[in-house]
């Protein structure tokens, strides 16, 4: 458990105080100026060459006002980058450069295929800041969680919650998604992240933990889509080089001066922290039962326990069983009685309801059993299943 020494509420104050200490070099002259002739250009071809529905779809993007959330933001340039790089494809470029390039002797090629690396290069540096920094924010999270079997269903949770989603984004591309789907689906996914960190802290038993990496963008960095595919879009490849060069440097100058604001972002818990999580020891009587109540109003929350015997003469062992009340009454047998000397274990709930765990020791005609126990319910936090009509 990570130490709570030292950490303090955020205030407007206390914020203020943390950026100060995070100047950021403004960007440079040349997104501006870049921007403007970029924008003139694209007038120009425009006006020449009407574009197709799908170009007309990237051109309403582009002029969309940047979002001001970082993380919006990010994912926006990363889609945007994408589409630059579909459009630089090979098979997209102007056939007669298509024939030039695979004699070698095309200076065009030559200079789109170095602008499409540049852009690779670009968004592998996105990519994984995006990853990353997930990764840091969750185990941020899971920090200042119990170090115990709780922390492990967490962890097991987000995994097969990350391969849901990748296989949502595999299925959506295998069926003809475009790019704009897929980072439409992308950006829901994100959403539902931090819906799931939200809702670790209902968790019983559980310390409650607020993390906000709360940080502005400075302004767009660089936003421009270009289309060349005609004879006078050779004449702006100078001023293209030089867009696409400002944005790779100021992109990832911003993406490592933002990661060192990441890593060192304030936060802080609130002051109805939980404590007293540790262990507890009871004693079982012969011929007695002991029972835990835990109230489940979520279905796949995980109940989860772990126990043992305090070890002496005649502790050998003791039945446990698992059992669940309906809101209707009815009762389900979960776990089947069984004698155990410890055991560590959890399952995912089917309906929500009252589960009993239950200690027996109605065998033993006249020695006690004393467990050392520690059991909770760990909220959902994979995505529910929808319905055909919410999908709808």
């Amino acid at each position: 458990m990570a130490s709570m020494e030292g950490l303090v509420p955020i205030t407007r104050h206390f914020l203020a105080s943390y950026y100060e200490k995070y100047p950021f070099t403004p960007l440079s002259d040349d997104i501006s100026r870049l921007s403007t002739e970029m924008l003139a250009l694209a007038n120009i071809l425009i006006d020449e060459l009407p574009p197709t529905p799908e170009e007309s779809t990237l051109l309403d993007e582009a002029n969309q006002p940047p979002p001001h959330k970082i993380d919006e933001n990010m994912w926006k340039n990363r889609e945007n980058v994408e589409e630059i790089l579909f459009l630089l494809e090979k098979s997209r470029w102007p056939q007669e450069v298509q024939k030039e390039s695979a004699t070698g002797e095309s200076e065009l090629a030559n200079i789109l295929g170095k602008l499409e690396e540049k852009l690779k290069n670009t968004l592998k540096v996105l990519v994984d800041f995006q990853s990353k920094n997930s990764e840091h924010v969750f185990n941020t999270v899971m920090t200042y969680m119990p170090q115990d079997f709780r922390g492990t269903i967490i962890r097991q949770q987000r995994e097969r919650s990350e391969r849901n989603k990748q296989a949502e984004v595999d299925a959506l591309v295998n069926s003809g998604g475009s790019i704009r789907d897929r980072y439409a689906l992308l950006w829901k996914q994100q959403m539902e992240r931090r819906r799931q960190l939200a809702q670790l802290g209902s968790a019983t038993g559980v310390y409650k933990t607020l993390v906000k990496y709360l940080v502005g963008v400075p302004e767009v960095l660089l936003e421009f889509i270009q289309k060349i595919n005609d004879d006078d879009g050779r004449d702006h490849l100078a001023i293209l080089e030089q867009a696409v060069d400002v944005y790779a440097s100021e992109l990832e100058r911003f993406l490592v001066f933002i990661r060192e604001v990441f890593n060192n972002a304030p936060f802080f818990i609130p002051a109805d922290v939980r404590k007293g999580d540790s262990y507890k020891e009871i004693s079982v009587p012969a011929g007695k039962t002991y029972e835990v109540s835990l109230t489940v109003e979520s279905i796949n929350s995980y109940i989860a326990w772990d126990f043992s015997l305090v070890q002496g003469k005649m502790n050998m062992d003791i039945g446990f069983s698992v059992e669940c009340e309906s809101p209707g009454g009815g009762k389900t047998l979960i776990l089947p009685h069984k004698r155990y000397e410890s055991d560590q274990g959890n399952f995912c709930t089917c309906i929500a309801g009252d589960y009993k765990l239950i200690w027996d020791n109605t065998y033993s005609t006249f020695f006690k059993k004393v467990v050392r126990y520690k059991v909770d319910c760990i909220p959902p936090v994979v995505e529910p299943l929808q319905t055909a009509a919410e999908e709808d």
